[in-house]
């Protein structure tokens, strides 16, 4: 029956009740607070909820019975297991920037990586008769090993060959899996990447140009021309396919876009040129005065980065010393500078403030390798100088941080590369010592540190795990989900994964396991 007109209203979502006069309200109990928590009181005739689950009954002649009486159902709730890996997992979803909260150490971890004589050692196989192996020079997984699927692996070589390969974990008398061989330059390659879609590889070369190659096609499919000296580094744009930037010793970053094409058609291989150049972008050597004028010479580009969560930024480093530069590639040009109209000139959105290399020195060193954390790491820059020394810089500001260091590492050669791991919680550095050493981090609590923990600046974060055993010098490094490669100058790549049965194998018995394994020292 609908209300009268003359009967009142409750607006809706107004505070009322359902008794009209508000004296008329009881005056609830005083409370007895005797210190115990409150229980909710449950009637006789009430019984335990419980949540049913199926069971599946199976009959005799293995055909499933679903008809099961519901009232013979019983609950049980499983709980989730309580694992090293389950906890170091759910601890790493905090902010990095928590100065009181730390993450459980993983040095045990690290310490389980080992690498097999048999099963984890691939050779880079010389295109010429004089000799068997070849140095590489840079190696890089795909994307998609990184997020867990298969882990192919391309290495560059010092004669302008690529290797892909397939690190799957295999069993010492498994052969090797078949490789894809490309040779795109007659020249060293010092840097190759994939990109978004694993479908083509960037090679930077000492022949001054960058080639796109197909990995479906094993084909060569364009030439990026634009430098006047060797190709150090090259990056794809992760939200832009057709980008990427390279730079090179000559002190240029050069932008180029896959969909220009500066050739014609008639050419075999289309030819582009760079759509973007910056000059001198890390300075350039001064000159001592004098009646000769000479002209000074640009100071080389080591590594570039595109930041995750800037499309259009990009990070990079020098051979000079340990300043980063920021550059939004969208406007890079000052307007503030009428020398040249013809000519803009391009500086960086903004710079480091201060050069963390000469912090233990008055000389100031280069950056040789250069990698950006995610996860427990997000928001940080890690870069190895030649100084010997692993600097941590807080993005965006690139504002130095603290530093790392290890009694053996060396690093004063722009060959030896760092990477850091998928989940951002390790890093892995090459080193030129002759002993051939591989250096694991853990980079998960270097954005918590807190001086409220007594930890001083030069303190170290974790202990670093050193692996030991390779010939020649570790240049180039990287990580899948579950491993790491290391390529060294005796012609082979290594790869270590974590295995704590084999390790604790290992330690119990050295002399035995020397012949088969190799483990941290």
């Amino acid at each position: 029956m609908l209300d009268s007109p003359e009967a009142p209203r409750c607006e809706i979502l107004s505070d009322a009740t359902n008794v009209w006069d508000a004296s008329q309200l009881p005056t609830p109990a005083t409370s007895i607070h005797d210190g115990k928590p409150k229980r909710r009181i449950s009637q006789c005739d009430e019984t335990p909820t419980k949540k049913p689950r199926l069971l599946v009954a199976e009959s005799s002649n293995g055909a499933l019975d679903v008809d099961v009486d519901m009232d013979d159902v019983v609950v049980k709730r499983r709980g989730s297991r309580r694992t090293v890996f389950r906890m170091m997992g759910l601890a790493s979803n905090g902010y990095p920037a928590e100065p009181h909260r730390m993450l459980l150490p993983s040095r045990n971890i690290l310490q389980s990586f080992v690498s097999s004589h048999t099963s984890d050692v691939f050779k880079c196989h010389s295109r010429t008769v004089d000799s068997f192996v070849t140095p590489p020079y840079a190696c890089a997984y795909s994307n998609e090993a990184k997020r867990g699927g298969v882990p192919l692996l391309a290495v560059a070589t010092e004669q302008g060959s690529i290797h892909i390969l397939d690190t799957t974990k295999r069993k010492e008398w498994d052969c090797e899996p078949a490789r894809v061989t490309l040779e795109p330059h007659e020249n060293g390659v010092f840097d190759v990447k994939w990109n978004a879609d694993d479908t083509l590889l960037a090679t930077a070369s000492g022949d001054k140009s960058t080639r796109i190659s197909s990995v479906e096609t094993q084909q060569l499919l364009s030439i990026l021309d634009g430098h006047t000296s060797t190709v150090k580094c090259v990056a794809w744009d992760p939200a832009h396919r057709d980008l990427l930037t390279t730079g090179g010793r000559d002190g240029m970053l050069c932008l180029y876009d896959m969909r220009v094409n500066n050739l014609s058609d008639e050419d075999e291989i289309a030819a582009r040129s760079a759509v973007l150049t910056i000059t001198a972008a890390h300075g350039q050597d001064k000159v001592a005065g004098g009646r000769r004028k000479v002209r000074p010479l640009p100071r080389g580009i080591t590594n570039i980065l595109y930041p995750d969560d800037r499309p259009h930024g990009l990070v990079s480093s020098g051979s000079f010393d340990g300043i980063l530069h920021y550059w939004d590639l969208r406007l890079p040009s000052d307007k503030s500078s009428k020398r040249s109209p013809k000519k803009p000139s391009y500086k960086p959105l903004f710079s480091s403030t201060m050069d963390p290399t000469t912090f233990h020195g008055a000389r100031c060193r280069g950056i040789t390798g250069m990698s950006q954390g995610s996860g427990p790491s997000a928001g940080l820059l890690f870069a190895l100088g030649a100084d010997s020394r692993l600097h941590i810089y807080s993005y965006p500001t690139l504002t130095p941080v603290r530093t790392e260091s290890h009694p053996n590492l060396q690093t004063n050669s722009f060959y030896v590369r760092l990477a850091t791991s998928p989940c951002g919680r390790w890093l892995a550095s090459g080193s030129t010592s002759r002993a051939g050493s591989l250096f694991l981090f853990d980079i998960s609590n270097a954005g918590r540190v807190a001086p409220s923990y007594g930890k001083g600046a030069d303190e170290p974060i974790s202990p670093t795990v050193r692996f030991g055993g390779q010939s020649g010098e570790i240049g180039a490094v990287d990580w899948a989900s579950d491993m790491v490669a290391s390529c060294t100058d005796d012609g082979t790549v290594r790869i270590w994964r974590p295995d704590l049965e084999v390790y604790q194998n290992c330690i119990s018995n050295s002399e035995e396991r020397k012949w088969d394994w190799f483990w941290s020292t």
